[in-house]
């Protein structure tokens, strides 16, 4: 896959607004756990710890990586634009994750490699590297820290002992269960997702006394491994793996400590995943382990959701070549990433080739006239100002800080972002009104403009050649053929243009050129 090119000369940093009587009001974040937004007020400021759940790296990444990767990528760039030093954790599950909706059929990452007929660490690296390529290409940083569940097997089998010890798990044929009953006792097994155990157990109960657990709302912390399982570890139990829900427990708060800030994932892990998480974490450590929860919702193909069975599961590498029966063509990484972002994180995002075809028209209009913006110089000295006029500037700047400071609302900055666009490109067609704002103004444009763009979206121009110094050779060319009126020069440079995805733009003061919407 070709590399995305980015550039950015800008250092993200707080931008204090240029009016006084301007109200921003603080960040506020939709806590899942309590169900409300609330003013986020991290643990130990300036110091953010965040966790998100990474993939389970057996197969290829697929359009539904995008989501969680894309925004809890913009949630750390913008805390760290704020002013906090954010530690951000993000997993790879390798050994663990089981088929099935109970999450007790056979380990995903054992049965590829048996279909592949490849050691399990040969597919965790092969798919591993592969999610860090479409994740790279859409412009998603990579977290401070990276864990995998193999690499802290010691730790998790640690914690299965200690949860033994408060007398909230219990082993049954070399498999270890978390005993919820006795759990809801003293606490709220649902609190996050408000289930409600006894609802759990009615919906379960033709399946008692078929288990060796206890219970079937009980979950496994530690699974015994049966002969023909290729992933296992000696254990006080026997030769086994952890349970999923375990290793996200363990990691989290060995990397951010046993109360943090933010832990982040999709919606669908809200249960078991996550619920099994507090539970876990409530019964070692005797501590609620995360002060927000922030869980993103999940993306729908043509208003159904994805899978291999329905015959529209994309991969993201199809979805940037284009080789997909869904696809009506390729899209490149950052009309997916501008499509993610201008949808609200925590609305369903329905995907489809007019969805799409919308996204790519509005990113290329964001970079041109982000382009433009960087060539924009401001006159010597101001004219008669325009109070209407910057007062309109300075209200957009505003919206776009409260749209973020709004729970994250992509979607707001987007649209105040749009609004820019319409005054830059006025600017840049008649650039002597630039005289109608004041320094200030047109410097806060620019800067919100380009921060916001380029170092909190994440929204990079993404180089069509790598040699910009060919495409101005052949504007010069452009020039001088139109100044000779050989206009079949004239239209055979402008066919070579619009065949890479630019346009030739005729100004008043020459020409120039633009990625064509």
């Amino acid at each position: 896959m070709r590399p995305v090119l980015f550039e950015s000369h800008f250092v993200i940093k707080p931008h204090k607004p240029v009016r006084k009587e301007a109200v921003i009001p603080p960040l506020k974040v939709h806590n899942t756990l309590t169900g409300q937004k609330e003013i986020f007020e991290p643990l130990h400021p300036p110091f953010v710890g965040m966790y998100v759940c990474g993939p389970t790296v057996y197969n290829l990444p697929h359009i539904g990586n995008a989501r969680p990767a894309i925004f809890f990528d913009v949630v750390k760039r913008y805390l760290a634009y704020l002013g906090y030093q954010v530690r951000y954790v993000r997993n790879i599950t390798d050994v663990g994750h089981l088929l099935g909706d109970t999450n007790e059929g056979e380990d995903r990452i054992s049965r590829q490699a048996k279909l592949q007929q490849l050691e399990p660490m040969e597919i965790v690296h092969l798919y591993t590297r592969k999610y860090h390529e479409v994740i790279d290409a859409l412009n998603v940083q990579r977290p401070d820290i990276e864990p995998v569940a193999s690499g802290h097997i010691l730790e998790q089998i640690e914690w299965v002992q200690r949860i033994m010890d408060a007398g909230l798990a219990y082993e049954a044929n070399g498999s270890v269960y978390f005993d919820v009953r006795r759990y809801n006792e003293k606490e709220h097994y649902g609190i996050l997702s408000g289930r409600v155990l006894d609802e759990l157990l009615e919906n379960t109960r033709d399946l008692e006394g078929q288990s060796e657990k206890r219970y079937p709302a009980d979950f496994a912390i530690w699974k015994n491994a049966s002969p023909e399982h290729l992933m296992r570890w000696s254990s006080p139990w026997g030769n086994g793996f952890p349970g999923w829900h375990l290793e996200c427990s363990v990691m989290s708060t060995k990397y951010l400590g046993e109360i943090f800030d933010i832990h982040g994932g999709g919606m669908d892990l809200m249960f078991p995943h996550h619920e099994c998480e507090i539970a876990q974490s409530k019964a070692a450590t005797d501590h609620n382990p995360v002060r927000y929860w922030l869980h993103n919702n999940m993306i729908t193909i043509n208003g159904a959701k994805m899978s291999k069975s329905a015959g529209n599961f994309i991969t993201l590498e199809e979805l940037f070549n284009g080789q997909n029966q869904v696809l009506e063509r390729a899209y490149s990484p950052m009309t997916v990433r501008f499509f993610v972002l201008q949808a609200h994180y925590r609305s369903t995002l329905d995907f489809s080739n007019e969805a799409l075809l919308a996204a790519r028209k509005g990113y290329k209009r964001l970079i041109n006239s982000l382009r433009l913006l960087q060539k924009l110089s401001y006159p010597a000295s101001p004219g008669n100002l325009n109070p209407k006029l910057e007062e309109q500037i300075h209200g957009f700047c505003d919206n776009i800080h409260r749209g973020m400071n709004d729970d994250f609302n992509t979607a707001m900055v987007l649209g105040q972002l749009a609004n820019l666009v319409k005054k830059i490109n006025a600017f840049s067609l008649a650039p002597e009104t630039l005289a109608e704002i004041s320094p200030e103004t047109f410097a806060r444009m620019r800067d919100t403009f380009i921060h916001f763009t380029v170092d909190i979206l994440g929204l990079g121009e993404e180089k069509v050649n790598e040699n910009e110094g060919l495409i101005e050779g052949l504007l010069t060319l452009y020039a001088a053929a139109k100044a000779q009126k050989q206009y079949e020069t004239v239209d055979k440079i402008r066919e070579y243009f619009k065949s890479a995805g630019l346009i030739v733009k005729d100004l008043k003061n020459g020409v120039d050129w633009a990625y064509e919407e």
